[in-house]
């Protein structure tokens, strides 16, 4: 039995039998989804950057004009503080480091740098090419940028380090979209797919593929509003996941099941 998933534009053939042997890498874990709570979510939000912080929300969201990062209370949605960025920017992808927030850009090449407490501006950077998702792995940040590559940089001097090559049983899996790091392996989203999938990030190799298709039900769209499913966070404390998408009207919180090897005749 062999279920199809849409990866990046290629088809991925996920067999429900693992054959690990005949493969370079051993077969991902498929994981479907079960819903714990339900969270209202601000559809103007076109959401970039997500992670729990201090019990809320931290969100960055893009567009021209709208982009802004802020402080979101997780029950209600209501937003507590909200820095919007000069029109001319796209904001991307978030993270935390020490006393400062860093936020990406899209095109522009910068990255801004917030005092983590105020969310004042303290300095920025560039780097080459696009930014998209961010996270950190506790000794570097990590970066993508719509390629299958995630790059490591420096929290300090925010020079790139080294990179992550991401596959998928050998082949380059690009999109790679917002990150969150959850317990020792990188989870990202696939741009424009309701999947999400898990990252080794000492080889790159996908571990884990996370099908979220009708998680947001049809009769939720708001017509002309509603985007792509982006956004995950980790609570560690309560060891709690959230995802959400792009101008969504609600952010779950949910639980993940392996799904169950199947035996071929």
């Amino acid at each position: 039995m062999i279920g199809y998933y849409i990866i990046a534009g290629a088809w991925v053939a996920i067999s429900a039998l693992s054959n690990a042997s005949a493969q370079t890498t051993a077969m991902p874990v498929v994981y479907d989804y079960e819903i714990v709570n339900t969270f209202p979510h601000d559809t103007g939000a076109f959401t970039q950057g997500l992670f729990v912080e201090d019990g809320h929300f931290v969100e960055s969201t893009g567009m021209r004009g709208e982009s802004t990062l802020r402080r979101v209370e997780i029950e209600t949605g209501e937003i507590i503080e909200n820095h919007p960025l000069p029109d001319r920017y796209f904001g991307e992808g978030v993270v935390a480091w020490e006393n400062r927030l860093i936020m990406l850009t899209y095109k522009a090449g910068i990255a801004f740098v917030f005092d983590r407490t105020s969310l004042k501006k303290v300095d920025q950077f560039r780097y080459p090419g696009e930014g998209w998702g961010l996270t950190h792995n506790g000794t570097h940040l990590v970066m993508s940028d719509g390629t299958s590559r995630l790059r490591l940089l420096d929290p300090e001097t925010y020079d790139q380090v080294g990179a992550i090559n991401v596959t998928y049983q050998g082949q380059p899996l690009k999109y790679l979209n917002e990150l969150e790091f959850i317990n020792g392996e990188i989870f990202a989203n696939i741009y424009g797919k309701d999947l999400v999938v898990t990252i080794d990030p000492s080889t790159g190799h996908i571990t884990g593929v996370i099908q979220l298709s009708g998680l947001l039900k049809r009769e939720d769209f708001i017509a002309g509003k509603t985007d792509v499913l982006n956004g995950i966070a980790y609570d560690e404390k309560n060891d709690r996941l959230f995802v959400t998408g792009k101008r969504w009207p609600k952010l779950f919180e949910i639980k993940l099941r392996p799904r169950p090897l199947r035996e071929t005749k």
